[in-house]
């Protein structure tokens, strides 16, 4: 048998391993969905909240709302709840019990904008495909729709979507406007897509003209991609102002969660939302730290949990480690540029994305443009491994959740 064929068989080995491993994953996200979805997220509820005209809530049906001048407000920016409003108008709150399915929903959209935005780059038909499984069941866009049952990653669900769409509308539109509208959306669920356009910008200019003539030409389309984001900064002011009288005032201030003694809490508490202290534990925990199972008792044999506090990107989505081999000009300068703001920014943030499990889930808000990034060029032969990478991302997560889920933990 010559190399290449038994390449081709091994590669078909990995792809039957994942396909299994993946419909797992899936079974189990859909059992969740039909069993465990209680309705109560805070999306839900301030989804309620409009349809009756108010921008507050009655009460807090999970943790993190602020406590404002005797009102319960939803920290969060608006754009989630107002997806879920004809749900929540056709089932009431909690009536509406279906987030998990939601997010699914959200996150298979997301996958089909993949996949047509790697058709687009010029991926060839296997790694696309590979790539794309990749982000369903080896990154932390599986474990946000698992759990999107929580507020948290209800809204990063959506705006993953968000980022995802103002891609394929750059990439496969070559629409700068059109990207800069779900820009705008994508900030109304998640602050740091506010950082997009940069990426955006150079990902729609002319790559065969120099780089002042190529931003001379851009102008209009800037100006244009402008308007619905200055209109979604606008909105959130204006939805801040109404709500604490400030419109840099988002809430955080004002946080009300009684009788909580976590690690976050303490954290808000006594240093603040950002700091310098947090920099090496969000740190070893998004490119060092591995798949850490809890035990208990007294001989450590009985397993009492997981790493609530997630698993390093690196162990969980190995794949993302071939992005070493993206090719080197302006786009991927401007993409490094938006990665190291957000990622830079977050490593100061209180919270990691805890409580999460096997993954780091605030790489979501930079991951669409790191895959762009790796996607982008003639395939690199170190793509040979990416069958092998993404499998035992997609193994690890199902071992993970299927021990978890054995043990009641």
């Amino acid at each position: 048998m010559t190399g290449h064929g038994f390449e081709a068989r091994r590669d078909r080995v990995l792809a039957v391993v994942t396909a299994l491993a993946g419909a797992a994953l899936l079974a189990l996200l859909l059992l969740r969905a039909g069993l465990k979805d209680t309705g109560l997220n805070s999306h839900g509820a301030l989804a309620d909240a409009f349809l009756h005209g108010r921008l507050w809530i009655e009460s807090c049906p999970e943790i993190d709302c602020a406590l404002y001048q005797g009102r319960t407000y939803v920290i969060f920016p608006p754009l989630p709840a107002l997806v879920a409003m004809p749900f929540v108008a056709l089932f009431g709150f909690p009536g509406f019990k279906g987030f998990v399915f939601l997010g699914l929903a959200l996150s298979a959209l997301s996958l089909l904008a993949w996949r047509a935005i790697l058709r687009a780059l010029g991926v060839a038909r296997a790694d696309a495909l590979w790539l794309v499984a990749a982000l369903a069941f080896a990154s932390p866009l599986y474990q946000v729709t698992l759990r999107a049952d929580g507020v948290w990653f209800y809204a990063q669900a959506v705006g993953f979507l968000m980022v995802t769409a103002s891609l394929w509308a750059a990439i496969c539109r070559k629409s700068l406007p059109l990207a800069g509208l779900f820009v705008g959306l994508a900030f109304l669920c998640r602050q740091m897509a506010i950082f997009y356009p940069l990426f955006l910008l150079f990902l729609c200019l002319p790559r065969e003209r120099p780089l002042l003539e190529a931003l001379r030409g851009a102008v209009k389309p800037v100006l244009l991609a402008g308007i619905p984001v200055a209109a979604a900064l606008t909105v959130y002011f204006a939805y801040n102002y109404a709500r604490f009288g400030s419109p840099t005032e988002t809430g955080y201030g004002f946080i009300h969660n009684p009788d909580q003694t976590s690690f976050i809490w303490h954290r808000i508490r006594e240093i603040g939302l950002f700091s310098r202290e947090y920099l090496l534990f969000n740190t070893l925990y998004l490119f060092l730290q591995g798949i850490h199972f809890e035990f208990g008792g007294p001989s450590l044999t009985t397993l009492t949990g997981f790493d609530k506090a997630g698993t390093a990107l690196l162990v969980a989505s190995p794949w993302v480690l071939l992005a070493f081999y993206a090719k080197l000009d302006r786009v991927f300068a401007a993409g490094a540029a938006v990665i190291a703001i957000i990622a830079g920014i977050t490593l100061l943030y209180h919270s990691n994305g805890a409580e999460q499990i096997a993954t780091q889930r605030y790489a979501l808000d930079w991951l669409p443009i790191l895959i762009v990034l790796m996607a982008r060029g003639t395939r690199p032969a170190a793509f040979a491994a990416l069958p092998l990478l993404v499998t035992w991302g997609v193994v690890a997560n199902l071992a993970v959740i299927a021990v978890l889920s054995a043990y009641k933990v």
